[in-house]
């Protein structure tokens, strides 16, 4: 089992800043490829940008250049730096497993955790 906890939400006129952090704990993994994804009412998940073991990372167009995504592993944590923020960012954030990777068996697995999300509300 993993648990995530995002926090760090909040509103913020547009062109603003948030930093949401991501918290990971889990007795059974010992490292994964991350993400983070947000959700709008009546629209499908969107995952906005992935990281791997290796901190290679990968941001759909509507972000680059805009949010950064970073972790540190030795506290078990991810973070999504979002800059100049827009209107359209409006959305419940979240973090998730990619894929998860247990020490004991050498294996990866590809359960895909997630966290209840933190709220960014961006006004105009």
């Amino acid at each position: 089992q993993v648990q995530l906890v995002t926090s760090g939400g909040g509103s913020v006129q547009a062109g603003g800043s948030l930093r949401l952090t991501c918290v990971i704990t889990s007795t059974t993994y010992c490292n994964y490829d991350l993400g983070w994804y947000r959700l709008v009412p009546g629209k499908e998940r969107e995952i906005i940008v992935s990281i791997n073991t290796r901190g290679e990372d990968l941001y759909v167009d509507s972000v680059k250049g805009r949010f950064t995504v970073s972790r540190d592993d030795d506290r078990r944590m991810m973070y999504l730096q979002m800059n100049n923020l827009k209107p359209e960012d409006t959305a419940l954030y979240g973090c998730k497993t990619n894929r998860e990777f247990d020490c004991s068996s050498g294996r990866w697995f590809y359960t895909g955790f997630r966290a209840q999300g933190t709220q960014v509300t961006v006004s105009s």
